[in-house]
């Protein structure tokens, strides 16, 4: 059986991973549902959504690269009215030390790509 893009099949999650699962479909090829495509909510643990064993439907979105068929869950779901954005990554914040030696470093420099300030300790005359 040929698998071609935007074809919905049922399949067997095979496999769980940190990133998504895997899902064997009928002939026995075998793709990814990617963690961002598992549902419309923020997954923090692909567990929390899908066990080995587990009989899903699946969307094929197409093939990689390298022919791998890439999968979708989400994607047979209507996304819930009034649900939040999907959480933004937070980026760690810097320790107030490492803000006051940027701060010193930019303020000696002239900033970001900009001349000036202290080059070898001798003035130009």
């Amino acid at each position: 059986m040929e698998i071609q893009a935007g074809s919905i099949v049922e399949g067997r999650v095979v496999r769980v991973t940190d990133f998504g699962a895997f899902v064997e479909l009928p002939g026995g090829e075998q793709g990814l549902v990617h963690i961002s495509q598992i549902a419309h909510e923020f997954v923090r643990n692909v567990r929390d959504f899908l066990n080995e064993g587990d009989i899903v439907q699946v969307m094929v979105k197409g093939r990689d690269a390298k022919g791998r068929l890439d999968l979708s869950i989400k994607d047979l779901t209507p996304a819930p009215e009034g649900a939040p954005p999907p959480r933004p990554r937070r980026l760690p914040k810097q320790s107030p030390e490492f803000e006051n030696k940027l701060k010193s470093f930019l303020r000696g420099t002239g900033g970001f790509g900009g001349k000036g300030g202290k080059k070898g300790g001798k003035k130009k005359r």
